[in-house]
């Protein structure tokens, strides 16, 4: 059956089927993460996938597709046929932010139907052990004395981690060398493994680099202390005021996916965050349920895709392709 035919199908039968609680899902349903495996993207995908797998009664894989800053597999999304049985779970990137760096994408994100904003995650500048700074004060001291030395990993070029440390080098007048990595798990390891000097990512993955004692965090990126981390000073009262970098997660369908079938995955999922489970899981992290219908996660992302913009456009980020 041609994509053409097979979607005429699935919006002649979407309807009534979906009135019956019948529709969807009939078989495994496959969620593309644009990122490598270990990461945020990576385990906050599988918390709800599994739960929601749990509700329908089928199973849902979690598949990693990395690369070029998450455009690889968010283009695999877009080019999947739009029946609702392969779905994109990312990060600001792919969504929000990559058709702002790049000159061309083989994807065009607005296109995609939103299904929901899974959690947001505030962002953590850390530090490896043995770095001299102990603060973000102390941090931006140190990296205006010795410009061009303070090394800084991101989960790639264009990531929000690269994105929030541009902002930050804006923000306080830093001169710093960017080492870019191919998601943020490699970030981190290199962080903690001392070959790089900084990293602004996920707090739920940092803070457990320095449970165990094997990196610093000098501050939270959020407007308040993050209850999961009390302790860690937010980067405002820590040194610079006003600087604030979070990370969200959402999932959306491929283009054309009847509205009947997008609604029928919003409602599982927005089940699934309500779960006690699954938020205790996501909070442990440091991220924050959110939900939402389709439409406000449209809103949502509308609104995110205008503030990267401006970080992009103020901090002076480029990016050649």
């Amino acid at each position: 059956m041609s994509k053409r035919l097979r979607f005429a199908w699935l919006l002649a039968a979407a309807l009534p089927l979906a009135a019956a609680g019948q529709s969807f899902p009939a078989m495994a349903v496959h969620v593309v993460v644009p990122f490598p495996a270990g990461g945020a993207a990576d385990s906050i995908a599988r918390i709800v996938t599994e739960r929601m797998s749990a509700a329908w009664g089928q199973a849902v894989l979690v598949e990693n597709r990395s690369g070029a800053g998450g455009n690889v597999g968010a283009d695999v999304v877009y080019r999947a046929e739009p029946d609702g049985y392969t779905l994109l779970s990312s990060p600001p990137g792919p969504l929000s932010i990559n058709h702002n760096l790049y000159k061309s994408l083989t994807y065009d994100p607005t296109r995609f139907v939103p299904i929901t904003v899974l959690c947001l995650s505030p962002n953590v500048i850390s530090a490896r052990n043995g770095f001299e700074p102990n603060s973000v004060k102390e941090l931006i001291t140190y990296a205006r004395a010795n410009p061009g030395k303070v090394s800084y990993a991101s989960q790639g070029n264009g990531s929000t981690s690269h994105l929030s440390a541009a902002m930050l080098a804006s923000m306080a007048g830093l001169t710093m060398l960017h080492v870019p990595y191919k998601g943020e798990a490699p970030a981190l390891t290199d962080l903690a493994g001392g070959r790089v000097d900084i990293f602004i990512g996920n707090l739920f993955a940092a803070l457990k680099l320095q449970q165990g004692g094997r990196i610093k965090l000098l501050g939270v990126a959020s407007e308040k202390r993050n209850p999961v981390a009390p302790d860690i000073p937010t980067v405002s009262e820590a040194g610079l005021p006003g600087f604030l970098s979070s990370a969200w997660f959402a999932l959306v369908a491929p283009p054309e996916t009847p509205a009947a079938v997008a609604r029928a995955i919003n409602a599982a999922a927005v089940e699934a965050l309500r779960s006690d489970e699954v938020r205790k899981k996501l909070l442990a992290l440091g991220a924050e349920p959110v939900g939402g219908s389709n439409a406000e996660t449209a809103a949502f992302i509308k609104e995110e895709t205008r503030r990267w913009h401006k970080v992009i456009r103020d901090a002076n980020v480029t990016l050649a392709n």
